[in-house]
């Protein structure tokens, strides 16, 4: 059942000189843990307003920009606690930057799920069916498109770009959450945030930005292939920590794919992970920081054992100065089979028109997805759940190529200090990190890396929980992961 946006259940705005809020109510129910649990959806935009007193507007506020979310709430008869005010609450975004909550929502978290085979493969006809690994019977769910994803919009005369800026987007997420929290009375439940890659960029810095500015303070953050400190993912000239970091996600590629040495090729995932990273950790990264004073005969060793590692020639190590590039890599690892692996999931292979090529024409793994995720989630807003809009969902856009960083200008971006900052200040906030062996956007061991050098007070280390699965950068495409991860969240939660 769906209400009609002018119904008294639906929010209006209380100044005809502002855009309306817009949205639908529907009633729900699922079946999880074998209980049937009946729940509330309330799906559309809230318009996000700034002060404006220069500008003769009644309320001093000007309207900047439409964000749309899909809040899962379940009814109080149905809650454990029997009371929405102290019932967990989970604000929910994905990464990018320009990428909808699409895929946290409708892969993990939300009650229903793309239908997937096994492994992650979607093929088309598209359909949703009920979520059995959903949030839902622990926490409310609130997922978040930021501006410029999804429905979301600038206000007609606004500009855009404002808010494709870190700055401007924590601020922007900062005020949606402060909003629906006031709105729909949720000062007084536990809070969460759940972000994936960029989104654990935003989580991260949230995390210390809700609290110094409105006095909000996080329960938990559950951080999904986490991308905190951008100098272990970026391979730039003179930097060594990418090489280092991904080589063990390289080792795991090429044992996905059996291209090791057959005695490699036996050892189970994670005990040949656990020698390839204390090679990369130690006599590789000594190594590369002596840079072109490193004698020859020890170059030409550790060109042996990075090839071991990595399935490729001991020459093509040697020709790339012992760093091994992750788009280089992706091309190069299958390249006598004319093909080449995925970035989000390196499980996944791609076939380009030109197999000679240094970078690959596309990642097969997220091909393999967005078409899914994107028909299911249109179909969804406007079958199920009543809300209709005609202009396009923006499941993934490329705002990263122009993102403004201007908090970290000459200087890495980083919002580590942020979360340590954070959890400073309230030490009753817990971390989750889940980590995929497969993952290339965001490999484990970098992001093993930024934890160990957060800086953390000894007596706060406790409050973080690490986690890692069979599976890439969307670990819960991969069921036995998701079923895995499912379990591990609604514990942490």
């Amino acid at each position: 059942m769906t209400e009609p946006a002018d119904s008294p259940k639906s929010i209006s705005s209380p100044t005809a000189l502002l855009p309306a809020d817009r949205v639908t109510v529907s009633q729900h129910r699922i079946t999880l843990n074998r209980k049937s649990l009946a729940y509330t959806v309330t799906c559309g935009t809230l318009v996000l307003k700034e002060e404006a007193e220069k500008e003769g507007l009644s309320e001093g506020e000007k309207a900047r920009a439409t964000v749309f979310f899909v809040a899962y709430v379940l009814d109080k008869t149905e809650s454990i606690s029997g009371s929405a005010k102290i019932r967990p609450v989970t604000f929910s975004f994905n990464g990018g930057p320009g990428s909808s909550s699409v895929w946290m929502h409708l892969g993990l978290a939300g009650p229903k799920r793309v239908v997937l085979d096994d492994m992650g493969n979607a093929p088309p006809p598209y359909s949703l069916v009920d979520n059995d690994y959903s949030l839902l019977d622990s926490t409310d769910l609130v997922f978040i498109d930021p501006v410029g994803t999804g429905y979301s919009r600038m206000v007609a005369g606004e500009k855009l770009k404002t808010y494709h800026d870190y700055q401007r987007d924590l601020e922007s997420v900062g005020e949606f959450i402060r909003l629906y929290t006031t709105r729909y009375a949720r000062w007084s439940s536990p809070k969460f945030l759940i972000g994936e890659s960029y989104g654990t960029t935003r989580a991260a810095a949230l995390s210390n930005h809700l609290f110094d500015r409105y006095g909000i303070a996080l329960n938990g953050l559950m951080l999904i292939s986490i991308a905190l400190d951008m100098q272990t993912l970026r391979f730039d000239h003179g930097n060594d920590l990418p090489p280092v970091l991904f080589l063990p996600t390289y080792a795991a590629t090429a044992w996905y794919h059996q291209q090791l040495s057959p005695d490699l090729q036996a050892k189970p995932l994670r005990e040949l992970l656990d020698e390839v990273t204390g090679f990369a950790m130690n006599e590789y990264a000594s190594a590369l920081l002596q840079g072109n004073q490193l004698p020859a005969d020890r170059r030409s060793a550790l060109a042996a054992k990075i090839a071991a590692y990595t399935g490729l020639s001991e020459a093509y190590v040697l020709r790339s100065n012992l760093r091994i590039n992750i788009h280089r890599f992706c091309k190069e690892l299958l390249r006598d089979e004319a093909k080449t692996v995925g970035r989000l999931d390196s499980r996944f292979t791609g076939v380009d028109r030109d197999s000679v090529g240094e970078q690959c024409e596309f990642d097969p793994s997220y091909a393999n997805l967005y078409g899914a995720y994107a028909a299911c989630l249109n179909d969804y807003v406007r079958s199920d759940l009543g809300y209709e809009n005609d202009v396009p969902y923006e499941v993934l856009k490329s705002l990263y190529l122009d993102w403004g960083w201007d908090q970290f200008s000459n200087r890495y971006a980083s919002v580590s200090e942020s979360l340590r900052q954070a959890m400073s200040k309230n030490p009753h906030m817990k971390v989750f990190v889940a980590n995929g062996y497969f993952d290339f956007a965001t490999p484990h061991l970098a992001s093993d890396y930024t934890f160990s050098h957060l800086g953390l007070d000894e007596s706060r280390a406790s409050n973080i929980e690490t986690a890692y699965y069979d599976a890439g950068h969307m670990m819960y495409i991969h069921e036995p992961s998701l079923k895995k991860l499912s379990s591990d969240l609604h514990q942490f939660i």
